[in-house]
């Protein structure tokens, strides 16, 4: 069974064994959450949403439509996604998909441009702006973030 916070807002029935939803959180109706994840306070996951199993997503994060995370992710506090490349108000467009792949780390404060796939057990570091794709096993950081060594894993 999973555990929801009384002060969390969530509509999905979507929610896998084990998956802890703290307070102040906003799951929309749609969205899909495996299993054996955390979601800190503050997060909020829009319908358009899947996130995989045992992924952890820390406060103030924001999962807006067309955001997935497969399974073992971690997404680090007050990390941004966008989900449009060309946004204006009241004008509303197929949101652009962004993938990050199994066991990829993004640290926080990181912003992640519309349309971005990060590899498998890629690393983003903290603060950085992601403008192009990251290949599996790589650690990138900086503004533009670039390339700056392969990972362990």
């Amino acid at each position: 069974m999973a555990f929801i916070h009384p002060l969390a807002d969530c509509k999905s029935t979507a929610i896998g064994e084990g998956t802890r939803i703290w307070q102040f959180c906003v799951v929309f109706e749609k969205a899909v959450i495996g299993s054996g994840c955390n979601l800190c306070a503050g997060v909020l996951v829009e319908n358009d949403v899947r996130i995989g199993n045992d992924v952890t997503v820390k406060s103030g994060v924001q999962l807006w439509d067309g955001v997935e995370l497969e399974d073992n992710v971690f997404i680090g506090p007050n990390v941004t996604f966008t989900n449009d490349l060309f946004p204006r108000s009241k004008q509303y467009k197929t949101p652009v998909r962004t993938l990050v792949k199994k066991g990829a780390s993004i640290g926080a404060n990181a912003t992640i441009l519309a349309g971005i796939t990060i590899g498998e057990n890629a690393m983003v570091g903290a603060g950085s702006v992601v403008t192009k794709n990251i290949p599996a096993g790589e650690v990138w950081f900086g503004n533009p973030a670039q390339f700056v060594k392969k990972t362990d894993q």
